[in-house]
């Protein structure tokens, strides 16, 4: 019904930046929150941003003021630019998306996750 599809992960060097984009299409009729969370091997996935509706956002605190979570409504996607990115930011990125769907059910979704890797 709902597929995110993720891309812009990558190998970059420690100062460096990348840009995630997650795009979702199907039966939607309306979106929720957007955020992204990340997976760094042998650990919990966790929250790095996530924006409402109302393009309120919040961040993690190891990365506020080096990312920014940003949507685009009309594109029914979202974005994480990563400035100054560290070796700890390494980690397997999804998106997430917080939804209502034509059927006025409501639905959580996952992207398929994308590989970044910052090397020291």
């Amino acid at each position: 019904q709902v597929q995110l599809v993720e891309s812009g992960g990558g190998l970059v060097q420690a100062g460096g930046s990348l840009r995630l984009s997650c795009a979702a299409s199907g039966s939607i009729f309306s979106i929720n929150a957007m955020g992204w969370y990340r997976q760094a091997p042998g650990k919990q996935r966790e929250l790095v941003a996530k924006i409402t509706s109302g393009s309120t956002t919040n961040y993690a605190d190891s990365v506020k003021g080096r990312f920014t979570i940003s949507r685009d409504n009309a594109k029914k996607a979202v974005y994480l630019q990563m400035n100054s990115l560290r070796p700890e930011d390494t980690a397997i990125y999804y998106c997430n998306v917080d939804l209502w769907l034509v059927t006025m059910t409501r639905g959580n979704y996952w992207g398929q996750g994308t590989q970044v890797t910052v090397s020291s």
